[in-house]
């Protein structure tokens, strides 16, 4: 009997999935909900309904006719408050198909965490070490706030075209890469064993986590380091706090997200949802964190806090966007980009929440413009249909 490395999650001397590879990436990402070697689908019993209400000013700017023309473009869909206002789809691409939504999937511990903030439970001031005694120098020391707001310095790097092979000299770190093992979304070289996203975070070392130059420090484990708090200060597993999060968001279409081998959910990117279900979540921000059902499933005063000028400063964005509480804002909108192309933008004062979807092919798939693009893209229709700031 034959038996092959699974060629979907394998990796080669590029050091990228196959799926991640730039001639495969626009299918991966269209289809990465059904490639992760784990999973959680969780779907709401109550659908925010949306009544078609189409507003022609948005396809006028020419911000969106220039956006949803790209190539990397697979969807759009504008939101507000219960009315669908404008919605458009590449030809590969349609309403009813999900898309990997990346490191937006970060904004549900902004709801968590806020919550457990708001209650009490949690005291942001705190070293991670109060709550998570195991975890290495990585984290120790660092206050859960510097956590929130990507504030920490550690030997992991946000590198996604970085060394497939963990490189142990000093000052070269552990790339994203290596991450993605725990996560689910590629396997371990040949020889080496899998990981857990929890064991594969407490292996994180630092000399000294402070961030002293005032600009964002993203690291993905961040976020499910959060996850880990939120289970251990509530009593509850991260897979109940994530359903009462998409109930209350009311989804119509299944919310799917990666875990790892554990069977945890990989908050800092696993999720994938479509662009209708994606603006239904961003309803959770204009609606200040309550549910269709009128359950409170975040934390008013930490939304309102993250407003108010905080955090880092987010590195080559020219709209003022900080890094606030797993989420970007420049004072006024609340929203959260995805590697390769992807933005969630909501706005309370109007009601409108904006989901994008895009996968870019460059080598990379980072490019700086395209997100600062696709913010002057959904500030422009936030500024049409009424933004006075």
């Amino acid at each position: 009997m034959k038996i092959v490395r699974n060629p979907r999650l394998d990796v080669d001397a590029s050091g990228l999935s196959d799926w991640n590879k730039p001639e495969n990436r626009r299918w991966g990402f269209h289809h990465l909900w059904q490639m992760c070697r784990y999973g959680l689908i969780i779907r709401s019993p109550y659908v925010l309904a949306l009544e078609a209400a189409p507003d022609s000013r948005i396809p006028a700017l020419s911000s969106v006719r220039e956006m949803t023309s790209r190539a990397s473009f697979s969807g759009l869909a504008v939101v507000q408050h219960d009315r669908l206002l404008f919605e458009a789809y590449a030809p590969d691409f349609g309403p009813d198909q999900p898309h990997s939504m990346q490191s937006i999937t970060k904004t549900s511990m902004h709801f968590v965490i806020g919550r457990l903030v708001d209650e009490g439970k949690i005291d942001p001031e705190k070293p991670v070490s109060h709550y998570i005694p195991e975890i290495g120098s990585g984290y120790a020391a660092a206050k859960v706030q510097q956590v929130l707001d990507m504030d920490v310095l550690n030997n992991f790097t946000e590198d996604y075209a970085g060394s497939y092979e963990f490189d142990p000299q000093p000052g070269v770190g552990v790339s994203y890469l290596r991450q993605e093992i725990a996560m689910g979304w590629r396997l371990p070289p040949e020889g080496e064993s899998g990981m857990s996203m929890r064991g594969f975070t407490a292996t994180l070392v630092s000399d000294d986590v402070e961030n002293r130059s005032g600009l964002c420090e993203y690291r993905s484990p961040n976020t499910d380091l959060l996850g880990w708090i939120a289970e251990r200060v509530s009593g509850r597993t991260l897979r109940d706090l994530l359903i009462e999060i998409v109930e209350a968001a009311g989804i119509e279409g299944c919310y799917y997200i990666s875990t790892d081998c554990d069977g945890v959910p990989v908050v800092s990117g696993g999720g994938a949802m479509t662009a209708r279900d994606l603006a239904r979540f961003g309803q959770l921000f204009v609606r200040w964190g309550a549910g269709v059902d009128g359950r409170q499933v975040a934390g008013q005063r930490f939304m309102k806090t993250t407003r108010n000028g905080r955090g880092p400063t987010v590195n080559n964005c020219p709209y003022e966007v900080r890094y606030s509480n797993q989420t970007y804002t420049n004072g006024s909108w609340f929203g959260h980009p995805g590697f390769a192309g992807q933005f969630l933008m909501a706005h309370p004062e109007t009601g409108l929440s904006i989901a994008y979807f895009g996968v870019l092919e460059t080598p990379d798939a980072i490019d700086d413009h395209t997100f600062n693009d696709i913010m002057g893209m959904s500030q422009d229709i936030i500024a049409t249909l009424g933004m006075t700031r």
